[in-house]
Order: structure tokens, then C-alpha cells, then sequence
């Protein structure tokens, strides 16, 4: 978890913010200096700036320029969430997987992780590949929709998903990898993922 926060901090300072002051609180908080990242965002998020309500979100769940709150960083990442966020939209989702500052509920968290795989995040991908391969959160398992999710992750970058879909792939058929690599290169981004396959549940 440690390791996604570094890596959207990151992301955030390169980012063109839609504001002045948002670039200047991103590149403040890579620099770590916390007072003025800090100063720079708040009115931002509270105005509504997405990139700006994710990055407090950030900031108040490593604790860096504020006390950590993880209310406080779950509420803010939700409004970024809402607003469509991919980012912030894992984050709710593993919030709600985990029962970090909210009650644990597995539904809301393949729901938020839904919708960020489905702009592109690769760790969401990865984390509904975990769930479709162990049967985990009330969804089915479906080895094709597993590897086709560990697919798009690791097209994405997600390290994990590689030797995931490399450990899965010896005990599909060939039939199986097939259609999940079918499935893999007709689906874009901004499209919903699909839920069910024709072949995966027959492992």
C-alpha cells in the first residue's frame, strides 16, 4: 500500500494541474515541504479541484503536514472518487477491503475498484484479478477474467500481475488462454469490463 501512495504522489508532480496553486502544491509536497503543499491545497480541494482532494487524501494518510487521519483521508479521496478519479478511486476500495476508517465491506470495494479498472488502473486491474482467481468479495471465480485482468495490469505496469498470470496461465487450457487474450485486446479503456466468461469457470 506504502508503495501506491509514493507512486500517485509521484504521478502528481507531473501532472498539469488545472490551477496555478495546484502545481505549486504538488511540486511543494514533492519536495517535501509539507506547510506549503498544504496551504496550496486546501482551499483547492475544498473548491472542489479533484487532483487537490486526492492529494489531501494522500497527505492526511501518510500523515505528512497534517496528524494522520484516515477519516479524514478517506473523505477526501472519496469526493475525489465521485469526481472519477482512478487514483482515488482504489484507494476507497481498498479502504472499504480492508475496513480502514470505515466499516468493511467488500461490495463497495469491488465496486470502487470496478470502476477505476475500468479507466486503466492497473493495480485496480490486478486487485479484481485476485478476486475473480480466489473467489473473494462475492465474486465468481473465473480463471479467463483473472488472466485477462493480470493482462491489462501488467500492460500497465503492475509487476505482481506478471508472475500472476504466469502462475495461472499452467493450469488453464489452451482454450481458456485464448479467449482471455481475446478479451484482453478487445477491450479499451472508459469501457466496462466484462463479468462473466464463456470458459473461465470450468478449472
Amino acid at each position: 500500500m506504502k508503495k501506491l501512495f509514493v507512486a500517485i504522489a509521484l504521478a502528481l508532480g507531473l501532472q498539469a494541474g488545472a490551477q496555478a496553486g495546484f502545481a505549486e502544491g504538488a511540486s511543494a509536497y514533492n519536495a517535501r515541504n509539507y506547510a506549503v503543499a498544504l496551504k496550496e491545497i486546501v482551499p483547492l480541494a475544498k473548491a472542489g479541484h479533484v487532483d487537490a482532494q486526492h492529494l489531501l487524501g494522500l497527505m492526511y494518510y501518510m500523515g505528512r503536514g497534517v496528524a494522520r487521519d484516515y477519516k479524514q483521508a478517506f473523505s477526501w479521496h472519496h469526493k475525489a472518487a465521485q469526481q472519477g478519479k482512478a487514483d482515488a478511486q482504489y484507494v476507497v476500495g481498498a479502504m472499504y477491503y480492508t475496513g480502514n476508517a470505515v466499516p468493511q465491506d467488500q461490495r463497495h470495494a469491488v465496486t470502487w475498484f470496478r470502476k477505476a479498472a475500468e479507466q486503466g488502473h492497473a493495480e485496480a486491474q490486478h486487485a479484481l484479478g485476485l478476486m475473480y482467481r480466489y473467489h473473494q468479495a462475492g465474486m465468481p471465480q473465473d480463471m479467463v477474467l483473472a488472466y485477462m485482468l493480470w493482462n491489462l495490469a501488467a500492460a500497465g505496469g503492475n509487476h505482481n500481475a506478471v508472475e500472476q498470470r504466469a502462475a495461472i496461465s499452467r493450469q488453464m487450457t489452451q482454450e481458456q488462454i485464448e479467449e482471455a487474450q481475446s478479451l484482453s485486446r478487445l477491450w479499451k479503456p472508459g469501457r466496462p469490463l466484462p463479468t462473466s466468461s464463456r470458459t473461465g469457470n470450468n478449472s
